[in-house]
């Protein structure tokens, strides 16, 4: 197996076995490898989601593509892709039974309950005051308690920005609340509260980065008050060491948020079915040195198909002075408390930011948090997926301001949109191969069915143990689409079958992989458009109820199909 930082990809796992037909062809003719499947690279890309909304703030699902206009740094651009998004579950069918275990002959193959959702409530306890994360987790149990009984298929996950506490997607209540009775604040650094000067991370970007004179006025005079002291130059050393170390800190702790957001994107990537988060935080200051961070994350979001929806913890929230500190003069007080609310207001700007740059909500000024939850949690029920590819774009890594608007606004009156703002060029074309094994893991790790082959997936198991199976994959693929390259005598093509196991709660368990190598006589061929190719899987699970993924690509056509398919083998 291949492992991708936390993420177990199947990509050289096992082996299989051709059935008896095959075995018998000519191993000049067939063979096989345990090789990394390869896509052919995509026209570079960029995603761009938009949520339009009525009046009474309800998503519309009627708009085509030519209602739309998208701009790149103030250019027209081409749509060269456009789909209709909608929110709901997909029924994942049974895969038929055939059991080889004499004493579960006569098996009703029943439909089975899989995951089909994934929701992660992410608790930004780097950031978050004590009283703010205590009403958030109150709101997130009640949230659960309700939702867990209404979404049969739903598991959730709760994760935080320190890695302190955690817990995988599941749908055990129990686990849960225990887990978020654990919650508690770990900042790294303390935002200036109860020290002097009150130096945050805003206020530390404005003096040690902006060099604002105003800013460091304000705060030396808040030091010679609080401090008694006389001497402006010793104000003014205590005032600029204060502003570099918070400097340090409030880079360091973003930088953390924004990785932790990073790497559970890449983990719900492996999860089959609709992704998304909620970002329980009070907002974050970025500096401009963030930016690319942020675009890669929005990237990685929309390919992953993984929504950030954000949730403002602190509710209805005002700014005041801080009543511990001895007070400056009232023009520096002033001003401290403008940066105050300059801070708290700069907080949220990236929440909203990351939730309108995957096409998910943001929620604030609210005190009813649990309705936050409710809202965030569930995905708009339409949402458009807008695709365009950059001319003449240059790997500079520079920004790339994005504007889409309704071409015909005033017949479409009303009507809102939150839609991505922009987005970083690349500084290196990607390598070949890495776009191919990306390919092969959304691909894997999707729910989407595709049917450029025929194949057909049937199952055999039989229980070798109270505690263990075996699971036979028969996979029959109808080679009369495959097309074929003709070299002399031989007619040649690769296909790649690749199969993922899933337990009940979307965590994947095992997979194998095949790629076959055809070189095909004429006669031999003839008798595969009749017959097609069948290949046997075989895999070691424990009794339980899954969810199986194939997919299968050939190379000549880089055709491709995928099929879903629930199994439970009982205890």
């Amino acid at each position: 197996m291949k492992c991708f930082r936390g993420m177990v990809v199947p990509l050289l796992a096992g082996s299989s076995l051709f059935a008896q037909t095959q075995a018998q062809q000519p191993a000049a003719e067939m063979s096989q490898k345990d090789e990394p499947a390869t896509f052919r690279a995509r026209v570079n890309l960029v995603a761009v989601p938009v949520v339009v909304r009525d009046r009474q703030g309800k998503a519309v699902g009627t708009l085509k593509q030519e209602d739309f206009l998208l701009f790149d740094r103030g250019k027209p651009q081409y749509i060269a892709r456009f789909s209709l998004e909608r929110a709901g579950t997909r029924i994942i069918k049974p895969i038929e039974i055939e059991s080889a275990d004499p004493s579960l002959k006569g098996l009703e193959n029943k439909p089975v309950e899989v995951a089909d959702g994934f929701t992660a409530l992410v608790f930004d306890d780097v950031n978050i005051k004590f009283p703010d994360l205590i009403r958030a987790r109150d709101a997130a149990g009640r949230y659960l308690d309700e939702a867990i009984a209404a979404k049969k298929t739903e598991r959730f996950a709760i994760f935080t920005t320190s890695g302190q506490t955690q817990l995988d997607f599941t749908d055990d209540r129990e686990a849960l609340h225990a887990t978020l009775a654990k919650l508690m604040p770990h900042p790294y650094s303390g935002s200036g509260e109860g020290t002097c000067p009150h130096m945050n991370y805003y206020m530390a970007d404005l003096i040690f980065n902006k060099h604002d004179p105003d800013a460091l006025q304000a705060s030396i005079q808040e030091v010679m008050a609080c401090q008694n002291l006389t001497d402006i130059r010793m104000a003014q050393q205590i005032v600029e060491g204060a502003a570099t170390r918070e400097v340090n800190l409030g880079d360091a702790q973003t930088r953390l948020v924004l990785g932790v957001i990073r790497d559970l994107i890449r983990r719900m990537a492996a999860m089959p079915g609709r992704r998304s988060m909620v970002v329980v935080s009070p907002g974050f200051i970025t500096l401009a040195d963030h930016a690319p961070e942020k675009s890669e994350i929005m990237d990685r979001a929309i390919r992953a198909s993984v929504l950030i929806n954000t949730l403002d913890a602190r509710g209805l929230f005002t700014v005041n002075a801080d009543a511990s500190q001895a007070a400056p003069a009232a023009a520096a007080l002033t001003l401290l408390l403008r940066m105050e609310r300059e801070s708290a207001m700069a907080q949220s700007d990236v929440l909203a930011e990351l939730a309108a740059g995957t096409g998910a909500s943001f929620f604030q000024n609210n005190n009813d948090l649990k309705e936050g939850f409710q809202r965030l949690s569930a995905a708009p029920e339409y949402y458009y997926l807008l695709a365009f590819s950059p001319q003449n774009l240059r790997m500079d890594g520079s920004f790339h301001a994005l504007k889409v608007s309704l071409k015909n606004s005033r017949e479409l009156g009303g009507m809102s949109l939150v839609a991505r703002k922009g987005y970083y060029a690349p500084t290196h074309t990607e390598n070949a191969k890495e776009t191919e094994r990306r390919e092969l893991e959304e691909a894997l790790f999707s729910r989407e069915e595709m049917s450029d082959i025929p194949v057909d997936m049937h199952t055999q198991f039989f229980k070798s143990g109270a505690e263990a199976a075996k699971l036979a994959l028969l996979i029959k693929v109808d080679v009369k689409k495959l097309k074929f390259r003709k070299e002399n005598d031989r007619n040649n093509d690769e296909v790649v079958i690749v199969c993922g196991v899933f337990d009940r709660n979307g965590v994947y368990v095992t997979g194998i992989q095949k790629r076959i190598e055809m070189r095909l006589k004429d006669e031999t061929l003839e008798k595969r458009l009749d017959n097609g190719m069948v290949v046997r899987n075989t895999l070691d699970v424990k009794p339980g109820v899954y969810t199986v993924r194939l997919v299968v690509r050939d190379s000549e056509g880089a055709m491709m199909s995928a099929r879903n398919g629930a199994v439970e083998i009982p205890y």
